[in-house]
């Protein structure tokens, strides 16, 4: 006689809890790795914009306990009444700088793009302004605006029966100005991603206009231009948040004169801040143009997103 013998599985089969735990556990120990590295983002990002809401519907006055003034600080700065000059001053930057600088660094890619044996020289020479330090860059330019006849720049325009220009102390000439410097010295950031993705998009397409007879304006309009529209509208509100909050050149250049005709929203906050002592109205208008900012942010998004997919 053979005796019975039981072949199943040793073992009870796992319960919906321990393949959950399963499941997570990868996860769980990823996020317990990145941990301190989020916190001490949170803390470093996150933590100055809580405070800065909070200090916005506060009354600061350094060394005394903070007061709850709830919406008066912004009533105080809407009601300011050189908030409007300083806010057009800085749209009106913006503008020219999308005007004049934002097609400069677009036009430089194509062309070094286009000098394939010596791209990685010109390239360098494009970046070069950045590495300049910014306060540096400035009092140079400072030196060569000098509104004399002995200028640096004017002794050129003199040279051809041009000036003398007074470029930072006329209000009509003192934010063009500024504009010029700001774009010779950002554009090599732009200058470097653009030929980036000029260099990503695919020869076939390049060989194929060209044997259709396209030259180098067609090759770039039709070919160029379409694959890159990504890029270039997230640099065009890359730039628009960027010059909108514009401070360094024009408080060094120019100190937001002549007549107030370069002070921007950001050295508006400065004064408060600064020069008031006022910590509540300089926070309630960083809010305000932050407010402004992201609603812009959010509406361009929308409004191209079928156009740069």
């Amino acid at each position: 006689m053979f005796q019975n013998r039981s072949h199943g599985r040793t073992g009870s089969a796992p319960t919906a809890t321990t393949r959950r735990w399963r499941r997570l556990r990868p996860g769980l120990v990823a996020l317990g790795i990145a941990a301190p590295a989020i916190l001490v983002y949170l803390y470093f990002s996150w933590g100055p914009i809580v405070s800065s809401l909070v200090m916005s519907v506060q009354n600061v006055t350094p060394g005394q306990d903070a007061q709850w003034v709830g919406i008066e600080n912004f009533s105080y700065v809407l009601s300011d009444p050189q908030l409007p000059q300083a806010a057009m001053n800085t749209v009106y930057y913006t503008l020219l700088a999308i005007v004049f600088g934002f097609p400069v660094p677009l036009a430089l890619a194509v062309l070094i793009a286009e000098l394939r044996g010596h791209r990685w020289y010109f390239s360098a020479l494009a970046y070069l302004p950045v590495m300049v330090p910014p306060v540096v860059a400035i009092l140079l330019w400072k030196f060569f605006y000098d509104p004399s006849s002995d200028g640096v720049f004017n002794t050129i325009l003199g040279a051809i029966g041009i000036g003398p220009v007074p470029w930072l102390t006329s209000p009509a000439f003192a934010m063009p100005s500024i504009v010029l410097e700001t774009t010779w010295a950002g554009a090599g950031t732009a200058v470097i991603i653009y030929i980036a993705a000029l260099t990503s998009i695919p020869t076939e397409l390049y060989e194929a206009a060209e044997l259709d007879g396209a030259g180098i304006w067609s090759r770039v309009w039709h070919v160029a231009l379409p694959q890159m529209r990504g890029i270039i509208g997230t640099m065009l509100l890359l730039q628009v948040i960027g010059t909108m909050q514009i401070f360094t050149e024009p408080f060094l250049f120019t100190g937001g004169g002549p007549l107030g005709a370069t002070k921007t929203l950001l050295m508006t906050i400065y004064d408060y801040a600064f020069v008031r002592v006022d910590y509540g109205a300089a926070t309630a208008l960083s809010v305000l143009l932050a407010a402004v900012l992201c609603v812009f942010a959010f509406l361009y998004a929308r409004l191209t997103r079928r156009w740069s997919a």
